[in-house]
C-alpha cells in the first residue's frame, strides 16, 4: 500500500461522519503534526489546503485497508459546540478550534516525551500554589510598606494597592482597566488584583504581557524578588540563558507555570499562530488572569483582531483581562471615521479598578510640561543642543535613529547616545553607567530614541521630548523627577526642523500637536481626559485597524461553516515584521561574555538554544537594503545561518551599528 497519510484519512472520516463539526475536527486531525491548515489554497502559503485533502478519498480508502479498530471508526461526535451557542459568533470559531488544537498537540508532545524521554519529562516543573504565592506577596508588601515614609505619594500608592486587592475579590471575571499614573506602583498593584481575583474565582495562572523586552526584564526581576525564581516564568527572545533552567525551558513550551511574564509579540502571535509548537501554550491561557501592561502600545494595524480575541477570551474562555497603563487608549464602542472604524468593547464591559483616577493623577503630578514656542513652530538641532548644554543632567528623547545621531553630533563629546542600533548588552551597560552618574550627582547628558521611554527606571531633573503622540510624551515625562526629589521636574516638548516620517508616528505627532494647539492646558496636564481626547483624534486619523485583513481570513462569512484560513492569517499576523529585518551579531567587546569565543562556538559547533540566547544579547536588527549592502561589501558573513560582523568599523563604541559611517569608510 505504501505510505498512508493517516492525518488526511482521519480528517476525511471526521468530515464524513458530520459535515459541520467533523470539518472542525478535520483541522485538528489533519494539522496535528504540520500545523493548522488553510481551508483553501492561498498563493505563497506552504502546505496543502484542508479542502483539497478532504476531497481525495484515496487517503481514507488506503487507511481502511489496514483494518483499524471498530472503536476508532465508530467514535461518536458531539452534535453542537459552545462556539455555536449564539448568533454572531463567527469571531469565536477560529479561537475555539485553536484551543482544541492546543489541547491535542500539547497532550501529544507530553505523551511522546513521557514515553521517549522520561528523564526530561521528570524535569517539568510542578506549578506552585497561587495561595502560597499570595502569602509571599503579602509578606513582601508588608515589609516594603513598613519601611516607606509617610508621604502623600506613598499614601496614594497604598490606596491603589488597597483598591486593587478589594476589586480583585469583589468583581466578577471579565474585562478591566487599571489607570494608574506613572510612579503609582502598577507592577505590584496589578499583581495584587490578579492574585486576589485568581484565588476568588479559581483561576489557574497569571500572565503579564509587556510590549518591550527591556520592561520585561525589569518587571520579571521584581516578581522574582517577591515570589522566588521557581514561580516566575520569563518568556521572551532576549532572555539571558544564565537565568534559565532546564525546568523553565520546558515550561516555556506550554506555559505550565503560575506566573508568566512575556511579550505582546509572544502572546498575540501565539493566539493567531498555526504551528503546533506556538499553539501548545494556548489552552493554558484559559481560566487565567492576563495583565496587558502599557496597553496603549497595542499595535493599531492589528487592533481589530486583538480586540476581537480579547473579547472572545473574556467572554467564552473564563479569562479575566486587565488593560493596565497610565495612558488608557479609547477601545470602547466604535472608534474612528468612515470605513476605518474600530469595533471596540461593548459600552460598560470594561470596568475601571480605580474609583477616582483623576485625583490619583493630581497626587502624582511631579512635572511641568511646556512647549518650546508654538505647537507648529520648528526648531533646528543646533538650537536644541544649545538648550541641552545649559543643564548638567538632562535627557532628550527623539523619534528616529537619524534624529538621534544628528542631535548627538551637535553635543559635547561626553554626551551619551542610546538607540536600538546598539546591541542589548551595550545598552544595558550604558544605562547602568547613566544611572550611576545620576545617583552620584555627576554631569550626564543623554540623547536617546524611544527605547529609554517606556518602563526604564531612570530619573532626570530635566527632559526634552521631540513632538510625538501624547502617550509617548507622558512616558518621557515618567523619566523626569521620577523619585520626587524636586517639587516639579521640567519636561519641554519641541518640534524638530522636520516632521516625523509618514505613517502612524506622524499621525500621532499631528494628533498631539492639535491637542496642544487647541487645549494646551489639558494637553500639558497629562490627565486621563487628555488621553481620551488625544486617542479619539489619533484613531480618527488612521487608515484602518486591520490593515492585513486578518478578520476576513478568520471570521468572515464562511467562518460558521468552518472555512478558515489559519495558515495565511498566521503569516500575516506579525507584530514585528521580521521578514524585512535581519539580526546581525556584532562584536561588542565590553560585555560580560567574550563575543569572539561565542562566535567561534557558532562557527565550529553550530547553533544551540543556549548559544543563540547568549548571542541575542549581541544582536542588532537591520533592514533588507542595509543587509544587502553590508553583505556585498564583505562587512558581514553568514556563519551557520547567522549573520555576523566581520569589519571592526561596522560597530561603533558610541553609536552601535553605524552602517552609514562604515560604508563611507569602506569607500
Amino acid at each position: 500500500m505504501g505510505r498512508i497519510d493517516h492525518s488526511a484519512a482521519g480528517a476525511i472520516m471526521a468530515a464524513e461522519k458530520n459535515k459541520g463539526i467533523g470539518r472542525l475536527l478535520g483541522y485538528l486531525i489533519a494539522g496535528h503534526h504540520t500545523g493548522l491548515p488553510d481551508w483553501y489554497k492561498e498563493p505563497g502559503t506552504k502546505g496543502d489546503a484542508l479542502s483539497d485533502r478532504l476531497s481525495n478519498p484515496e487517503h481514507l480508502n488506503n487507511a481502511l485497508k489496514g483494518s483499524p479498530p471498530e472503536s476508532v471508526l465508530n467514535t461518536a461526535l458531539p452534535l453542537s459546540l459552545p462556539c455555536q451557542s449564539r448568533s454572531g459568533d463567527s469571531e469565536l470559531v477560529h479561537l475555539w478550534i485553536r484551543m482544541l488544537y492546543s489541547c491535542l498537540v500539547d497532550a501529544d508532545f507530553l505523551d511522546t516525551e513521557k514515553f521517549m524521554n522520561p528523564e526530561q519529562a521528570d524535569l517539568r516543573p510542578v506549578c506552585a500554589d497561587l495561595a502560597l504565592l499570595k502569602e509571599r506577596f503579602e509578606r513582601y508588601m508588608a515589609a516594603k510598606e513598613s519601611g516607606a515614609l509617610d508621604t502623600p505619594v506613598n499614601r496614594a500608592r497604598k490606596e491603589i494597592l488597597r483598591e486593587c486587592r478589594q476589586q480583585g475579590h469583589s468583581l466578577e471575571p471579565g474585562l478591566f482597566s487599571l489607570t494608574v499614573p506613572t510612579g503609582g506602583g502598577k507592577t505590584l498593584a496589578s499583581m495584587a488584583f490578579a492574585l486576589e481575583h485568581a484565588l476568588k474565582h479559581g483561576k489557574q495562572r497569571i500572565i503579564v504581557a509587556i510590549p518591550y523586552t527591556s520592561i520585561i526584564e525589569q518587571t520579571a526581576a521584581v516578581y522574582r524578588e517577591v515570589f522566588g525564581d521557581d514561580a516566575v516564568l520569563e518568556h521572551h527572545s532576549n532572555l539571558d540563558p544564565a537565568r534559565e533552567s532546564a525546568a523553565s525551558r520546558l515550561a516555556s513550551e506550554n506555559w505550565e507555570a503560575p506566573i508568566i511574564v512575556t511579550t505582546n509579540v509572544q502572546l498575540f502571535e501565539s493566539l493567531f499562530a498555526a504551528k503546533s509548537s506556538a499553539c501548545r501554550k494556548l489552552h493554558n491561557i484559559v481560566n487565567s488572569v492576563v495583565v496587558l501592561d502599557e496597553a496603549q502600545m497595542l499595535p493599531t494595524d492589528y487592533l481589530q483582531p486583538i480586540v476581537s480575541i480579547i473579547k472572545s477570551l473574556a467572554g467564552h474562555f473564563r479569562t479575566s483581562i486587565v488593560l493596565c497603563t497610565a495612558t488608557q487608549p479609547v477601545l470602547t464602542g466604535k472608534v474612528g471615521t468612515g470605513k476605518d472604524i474600530l469595533k471596540g468593547f461593548a459600552e460598560g464591559s470594561v470596568r475601571e479598578l480605580m474609583s477616582d483616577p483623576e485625583t490619583l493623577f493630581g497626587v502624582f503630578q511631579r512635572v511641568r510640561v511646556q512647549m518650546l514656542g508654538q505647537a507648529d513652530e520648528r526648531h533646528e538641532w543646533s538650537e536644541i543642543a544649545g538648550l541641552l548644554r545649559e543643564h548638567e543632567q538632562v535627557l532628550c528623547i527623539v523619534n528616529t535613529r537619524k534624529d538621534c545621531r544628528e542631535l548627538h553630533a551637535q553635543m559635547p563629546d561626553e554626551t551619551v547616545h542610546l538607540s536600538a542600533l546598539m546591541c542589548p548588552e551595550h545598552r544595558t551597560n550604558v544605562i547602568a553607567e547613566v544611572k550611576s552618574k545620576l545617583k552620584a550627582g555627576d554631569p550626564v547628558r543623554v540623547v536617546s530614541t524611544q527605547l529609554l521611554e517606556a518602563g526604564v527606571d531612570i530619573d532626570f531633573p530635566m527632559v526634552y521630548r521631540s513632538f510625538s503622540g501624547l502617550d509617548s510624551i507622558a512616558q518621557a515625562a515618567g523619566r523626569c523627577n521620577r523619585e520626587g526629589k524636586f517639587e516639579r521636574g521640567d519636561v519641554v516638548v519641541f518640534n524638530p526642523s522636520k516632521p516625523s516620517p509618514s505613517g502612524r508616528l506622524l499621525k500621532a505627532e499631528q494628533a498631539a500637536q492639535e491637542l496642544f494647539r487647541t487645549e494646551p492646558e489639558l494637553a500639558s496636564s497629562l490627565m486621563p481626559e487628555a488621553f481620551r481626547r488625544y486617542f479619539i483624534r489619533y484613531f480618527s486619523g488612521l487608515n484602518g485597524f486591520d490593515t492585513k485583513e486578518i478578520m476576513d481570513l478568520l471570521a468572515g462569512n464562511d467562518a460558521l461553516k468552518y472555512q478558515i484560513q489559519f495558515r495565511t492569517a498566521a503569516r500575516r499576523f506579525r507584530l514585528i515584521d521580521d521578514a524585512l529585518q535581519h539580526g546581525v551579531i556584532v562584536r561588542y567587546r565590553e560585555g560580560k561574555a567574550d563575543i569572539n569565543a561565542l562566535i567561534d562556538q557558532l562557527r565550529f559547533g553550530g547553533p544551540s538554544r543556549t548559544l543563540m540566547r547568549r548571542l541575542q544579547r549581541y544582536s542588532v536588527n537591520v533592514y533588507d537594503p542595509d543587509l544587502r549592502q553590508l553583505r556585498e561589501r564583505g562587512m558581514i558573513e553568514e556563519v551557520n545561518g547567522v549573520w555576523v560582523q566581520t569589519q571592526d568599523s561596522l560597530y561603533d563604541p558610541v553609536f552601535g551599528l553605524n552602517i552609514e559611517a562604515a560604508l563611507n569608510f569602506y569607500w
